[in-house]
């Protein structure tokens, strides 16, 4: 019974792995296979799981951008918020890991619809072959899902109103740019249509604004040809002397002869001689030769260096030369302008002395009248501004002139009004010697003109040994500066103390129309009524003033703005309480060694009416036709005064010819006097 039980425990040891080997192999083929299916399982299925993710992420992105569109939608309009939320429902939020699957946004494609399908192609293969390596069980889904995502690309709505509304604004700027282009020619053009208008070809002749469009380029080539010759010929003669080629040197100075008498005066090539050719053939020989025997390219460069400093130097003296010719004709008178004077004058002493009143003396004092003062001696400038004034105005029977002139011309002026009366206007003449209270113990001026300084500053250096060097002392020699007629002005109240106002004008201008409106200015409380001359930066206080020294530079500031002698209008009743003319002698006595300023009555008048003058409008008084070709006419013709200011007068030859017709038509040249003086226009 024991070995049975043995061998049958034996025998049940053999056979009981046998029963369990299948349970086993089963358990181990579950195992391997259960990760195989769970993992084929979630790549068949993918959706499954992020259906639930998906759909509860889309709900988050819904509930912002309703809460964004609601502040939002007061910012943008409704096309651009349609446009941002169509584009938001086919892409989705933009991100970061968008741009990096996806392709380029439609608005970096330019070029037609067929080019942005092509690049879409060839920037998705690369994905597509990598994605195609990993996953060969997904490539199918793969390329299904990017064939559906070129289509959206192609084909989406937003896209295309995004594409048209950029397009739009493209098209818009480009209209826009093209326009103001446009404009811009059309501007130039007319700018040089009006240019061209107001150039006188008369005058400029072949240089003209279109000359390069209408003219040879190398027209007078000879002239210029034989002017470089001539002074090639001078440099080489000067080395020639210097290395003594005398022989040489002859022969250049008598070419240089030939040439001169061959140029003359010549500026064009069709005047010159006949045998300039010639010339400059003989010439060009002669230079030839010089430079193969003398030419240094040092030697040339500083001949020709000296040249031209001394050209300059002779330029300089023309123009010192020119300055003095013109203040020297400024300050004479002419012939014509001298004989009528001197008839005049002996006219009006052969007159009885009852004959030699004008009427209407009851006017000179009536403040109800318009008063003019007017200080000259030059009959024939005074009867222009008397003419001018007359013949403008409104009612003539209320206007009074006060002439004053000196002794010299005293018979003349009173002979010329009693001979040309100003119609029912009244005139008085007076002369300024007759002012026995403006003597040198009242007038700093006077006193001042009799001292050793002022006559050795005023007339000792008036003797200059050459033009050029008197230039700069003329001016300060001129007559009107030493003469009390231009320092009158500064005593206004006491030549005519029962007058309120007074209109005061200089001798060279003219009057265009009606100026009984300068008394009904408000000059609010100032002394002057004038127009104001400053610009950006010039006529201020810092050009006629001394601003070194400390007397001016604590009173006044170098930017405050000139005003114009020539036509002011004057409270005299202001003036006599601000002591107007105590302010004048006290400043006038200051500049005794002329530190403050160097000469004439606007330096003063702009320190005694500082912050007393009170600015007219600019159409009162137009300045500049003395010295300024470029006046505008409109401006010149809507002024109711215009002035003569500078150094060329309408009486003198040195007159600007388009200006003095506004002067000469006041003048009757068929006057008896005036042509026996030989006066025209």
């Amino acid at each position: 019974m024991a070995l049975r039980r043995g061998l049958s425990g034996a025998a049940l040891q053999r056979n009981r792995p046998s029963r369990s080997r299948l349970p086993l192999a089963v358990v181990i083929s579950l195992s391997l296979l259960a990760p195989l299916i769970f993992f084929v399982g979630r790549g068949i299925y993918p959706t499954d799981h992020t259906d639930v993710s998906s759909s509860s992420s889309k709900q988050d992105v819904d509930w912002r951008e309703r809460l964004a569109l609601q502040h939002v939608k007061s910012l943008l309009s409704k096309e651009v918020i349609d446009v941002i939320t169509a584009t938001t429902d086919d892409m989705g939020p933009f991100s970061l890991d968008y741009f990096r699957k996806s392709n380029l946004s439609a608005s970096w494609k330019i070029v037609g619809l067929g080019t942005s399908v092509e690049n879409n192609a060839s920037f998705s293969e690369p994905s597509q072959k990598g994605s195609a390596v990993k996953q060969e069980s997904t490539g199918g889904k793969q390329d299904k899902s990017s064939e559906g995502d070129h289509s959206q690309f192609i084909d989406s709505p937003a896209k295309l109103v995004r594409r048209q509304l950029r397009e739009k604004r493209r098209d818009k700027r480009t209209a826009d740019l093209v326009r103001q282009d446009d404009e811009a020619t059309v501007k130039l053009e007319n700018a040089a249509i009006e240019r061209s208008k107001s150039v006188d070809s008369a005058v400029l002749g072949k240089y003209s604004i279109w000359r390069k469009e209408n003219e040879n380029e190398n027209s007078d080539s000879t002239v210029r040809l034989l002017r470089d010759q001539m002074i090639m010929a001078r440099v080489y003669a000067s080395i020639a002397k210097m290395k003594n080629k005398l022989g040489l040197q002859q022969e250049l100075l008598a070419r240089l002869k030939e040439s001169q008498r061959s140029l003359g005066e010549a500026s064009a090539d069709s005047d010159l001689h006949h045998s300039a050719p010639e010339k400059i053939k003989a010439m060009g020989h002669v230079l030839s030769k010089a430079k193969e025997q003398l030419y240094d390219c040092k030697l040339v460069t500083g001949k020709l260096r000296a040249m031209l400093q001394s050209a300059d130097e002779q330029v300089r003296s023309l123009k010192k030369q020119s300055t003095f010719l013109s203040q020297l004709a400024a300050k004479t008178i002419p012939n014509g302008i001298h004989c009528l004077s001197m008839r005049l004058t002996i006219e009006y002493y052969l007159l009885l002395p009852e004959k030699r009143k004008f009427p209407r003396s009851e006017n000179l004092e009536n403040p109800n009248l318009y008063h003019y003062a007017l200080f000259s001696d030059n009959v024939l400038a005074a009867s222009v501004v008397v003419n001018s004034t007359i013949l403008n105005a409104k009612e003539p029977e209320k206007h009074v002139f006060h002439l004053v002139t000196d002794k010299l011309n005293f018979g003349a002026m009173n002979m010329w009004f009693l001979l040309n009366p100003p119609g029912k206007a009244t005139i008085h003449v007076e002369n300024v010697d007759d002012f026995k209270w403006l003597n040198s113990s009242y007038c700093p001026v006077l006193r001042q003109l009799e001292s050793a300084a002022m006559k050795a500053f005023y007339f000792n250096q008036g003797h200059p040994s050459t033009l050029s060097s008197g230039s700069s002392n003329l001016k300060y020699r001129n007559p009107k500066y030493l003469s009390m007629l231009n320092h009158l002005r500064f005593y206004l109240p006491e030549v005519y103390p029962k007058l309120d106002k007074i209109l005061f004008l200089d001798d060279d201008i003219v009057v265009q129309k009606d100026l009984t409106g300068l008394w009904s200015v408000n000059l609010h409380g100032k002394v002057n009524g004038a127009v104001e001359t400053c610009g950006e930066s010039f006529h201020r206080f810092d050009k006629y003033l001394n601003f070194s020294n400390p007397h001016i530079a604590r009173n006044f500031h170098p930017n405050a703005c000139g005003w114009a002698y020539g036509m002011n209008i004057f409270d005299l009743k202001e003036w006599k309480r601000r002591d107007i003319t105590g302010i004048y002698h006290k400043w006038q006595n200051m500049n005794e060694d002329r530190t403050l300023w160097k000469l004439g009555t606007l330096p003063p008048g702009l320190i005694t009416f500082y912050g007393l003058t009170h600015p007219i409008e600019k159409s009162w008084h137009v300045l500049g036709l003395g010295y300024n070709p470029s006046i505008d006419k409109s401006d010149i013709e809507n002024a109711a005064v215009i002035h003569y200011n500078g150094n060329m007068k309408p009486w003198l030859e040195l007159a600007m010819t388009k200006y003095r017709s506004y002067w000469t038509k006041y003048i009757k040249f068929d006057h008896p006097y005036l042509r026996n003086c030989n006066l025209s226009e």
